[in-house]
């Protein structure tokens, strides 16, 4: 079964290795990012900070790319975003894996001394302002964005063949990117798999079945796409 990977890379490939080590010859993906990261040199606010907050993994490359003295403790969205926080030198605690997760753990915990936030330039879940309306200081700082492109050739004869097709759906800006971009001649059998509610809140134009996620995280992604070829 074709399942279309709309991701941003290096996630789209690393999604598409997670499928084939799960299921094997059940599927065949189809690598087609919607969204290519584009990197910003954003100046660092003068500090210091008592800890990062990463909600994506191009938030943790951006971190990298500062050259700059940063605190070493990092708070992460989930458990990949924290993976990957680790590999890149931080002691990382990962959340349950959306905005409000990450937010409830925070408070919860409340370090002290000032966060550094570094986001893309099209946020959801509003997490500095979150807090510090909360009273934790949080700065925000845009270090990338993420510029959407067409699908590929291969992904759009996709869509116009009939047949079922998986897509698997991570947030709700890549539910709208993909509603704009199916073709208006499809005639795909669609399938969608959303990580969240929200997700399948942007995704309800485009049509098909929707399966949601157990919980915001690939492990549950994956399961949910077992469901389907089930």
């Amino acid at each position: 079964m074709p399942v279309l990977v709309t991701r941003p890379e290096p996630e789209a490939s690393l999604t598409s290795k997670a499928l084939i080590a799960r299921f094997g010859g059940r599927v065949r993906p189809v690598v087609a990012p919607l969204m290519a990261v584009e990197v910003l040199w954003p100046t660092l606010p003068a500090g210091p900070f008592s800890a990062m907050i990463f909600t994506s993994a191009a938030g943790v490359a951006s971190a990298g790319r500062l050259r700059a003295d940063l605190p070493g403790t990092a708070w992460c969205v989930g458990a990949k975003t924290a993976d990957r926080a680790r590999a890149a030198g931080f002691t990382a605690l990962a959340a349950d894996g959306d905005a409000d997760a990450l937010v409830d753990a925070l408070l919860t915990a409340r370090p002290r001394g000032r966060l550094l936030h570094l986001r893309g330039e099209d946020a959801r879940g509003s997490v500095a302002e979150r807090l510090n309306s909360a009273g934790l200081k949080t700065v925000s700082l845009v270090a990338y964005r993420q510029a959407p492109q067409p699908l590929t050739p291969e992904a759009m004869e996709l869509l116009r063949q009939p047949g079922v097709v998986v897509v698997p759906l991570y947030s709700p800006r890549s539910a709208l990117l993909f509603g704009d971009a199916v073709p208006s001649d499809q005639r795909a059998d669609l399938r969608l798999v959303c990580m969240s509610a929200a997700v399948a809140q942007a995704s309800g134009g485009i049509g098909g079945t929707v399966t949601v996620a157990d919980r915001p995280d690939a492990a549950a992604m994956l399961d949910a796409v077992g469901r389907l070829l089930a």
